[in-house]
C-alpha cells in the first residue's frame, strides 16, 4: 500500500513538473549542459525475481524508449563527454552488475543485435567457482552466475567486461591494504587473464557513498582503471570528474524510470561524494 501511494505521488510530481523539464532540457541543450546518464541493471529475467530483477518485456521497452530519445554510447564515450565542458545531446550508456547467467538468454544477444554498447561488470570469483552470489543465498534465492565461457563469448562479441571486485566486497568495511588490493587489482588481473583484453572499468559493489572510500578510488586509479562507477543515483554533468561515473538504477517501475531519465530537478542538486576534480586533471 505504501509503495502504491509513493508511486502515485511520484506520478503526480512527474506530470506537474513535465513542462518545466521540457523547458530546462531545451535550455541545457542550447548551453551545452546536457547530463550524461549511465544506467545500471543486474538481472533481466521473468522467473525467480529478486529486488534487482527486471522483466524482459520491461527491459526491452526501456531500451527502445532510450534509443528513440538518446544517443546510446559506450562507457568510454560517456566518460569522454563527462570530461569535456560541453554536451549538447541527450546521452545514455548501459551497464550491468554482478553477472547473472539469465542475461545471456535474451538481453545480451538482443543488445548485441541492436548494436547498443554495454559494459558488463562481474565478480571474478563467482565466475571461477560457479557459486551463486551471497546476497541471493541470504534471500534463499540462489541464482546461477555467468560462466567464464559466457564472459569470453560476450567479450568476443564486443561487450566491454568490467570488474565488480573479486567477492562482491563492501569497500566501506575493508580496513586492510592487502584486501583492498586483492579485491581491486586481483579482480582486474583475473578477468584480464580470462578474456585476454584490458579491463578498464570498475564498479563498486552496493555502490552507495558508505560503500566507497578515498583509498579505494586511489588504488583503482593507480591500478590503471580508466574509471570507477557508483550506484547511488546521480547525473554526470559536462566538466565533472570523469573518473567517477555516477549511475542510475534501471528501475522496473516505469514512473521512477521516466522521472530519472527526464532529469528530475531535485536530483540535479545532489552532492557528489569524493569531490569532483580529484582525478580529472591527473589523466
Amino acid at each position: 500500500m505504501l509503495d502504491t501511494c509513493r508511486s502515485q505521488m511520484l506520478g503526480i510530481y512527474y506530470l506537474a513538473t513535465l513542462p518545466k523539464r521540457k523547458h530546462s532540457a531545451t535550455r541545457r541543450q542550447s548551453s551545452g549542459r546536457v547530463p550524461i546518464v549511465s544506467l545500471m541493471y543486474h538481472r533481466v529475467a521473468d522467473e525467480n525475481p529478486n529486488p534487482w530483477t527486471i522483466s524482459w518485456d520491461r527491459f526491452r521497452a526501456q531500451m527502445e524508449w532510450l534509443q528513440e530519445r538518446f544517443e546510446m554510447v559506450s562507457l568510454d564515450e560517456a566518460q569522454r563527454r563527462i570530461g569535456k565542458d560541453e554536451n549538447q545531446r541527450p546521452t545514455a550508456c548501459v551497464t550491468f552488475d554482478d553477472g547473472y547467467a539469465e542475461n545471456c538468454e535474451k538481453a545480451i544477444p538482443w543488445l548485441i543485435e541492436r548494436k547498443i554498447p554495454v559494459t558488463y561488470f562481474v565478480t571474478s570469483q563467482n565466475l571461477v567457482t560457479g557459486e551463486p552470489f551471497s546476497h541471493d543465498i541470504d534471500r534463499n534465492c540462489p541464482l546461477a552466475p555467468n560462466t567464464v565461457d559466457e564472459i569470453r563469448e560476450m567479450s568476443d562479441q564486443g561487450i566491454d567486461i568490467g570488474a565488480h571486485s573479486r567477492t562482491h566486497a563492501d569497500f566501506g568495511q575493508i580496513d586492510s591494504v592487502e584486501e583492498l588490493y586483492d579485491e581491486l587489482v586481483g579482480a582486474k588481473l583475473e578477468l584480464e587473464s580470462m578474456i585476454e583484453k584490458p579491463v578498464r572499468y570498475f564498479a563498486f559493489p552496493f555502490g552507495l557513498p558508505e560503500n566507497m572510500t578515498a583509498e579505494a578510488f586511489e588504488v583503482a586509479f593507480q591500478a590503471g582503471y580508466w574509471g570507477v562507477c557508483s550506484a547511488y543515483g546521480g547525473y554526470n554533468l559536462p566538466g565533472d570528474d570523469s573518473f567517477h561515473i555516477q549511475r542510475i538504477n534501471g528501475d522496473p517501475q516505469w514512473t521512477r524510470f521516466l522521472n530519472w531519465l527526464t532529469i528530475d530537478p531535485r536530483k540535479l542538486r545532489r552532492e557528489r561524494p569524493f569531490s569532483p576534480g580529484n582525478y580529472r586533471d591527473r589523466f
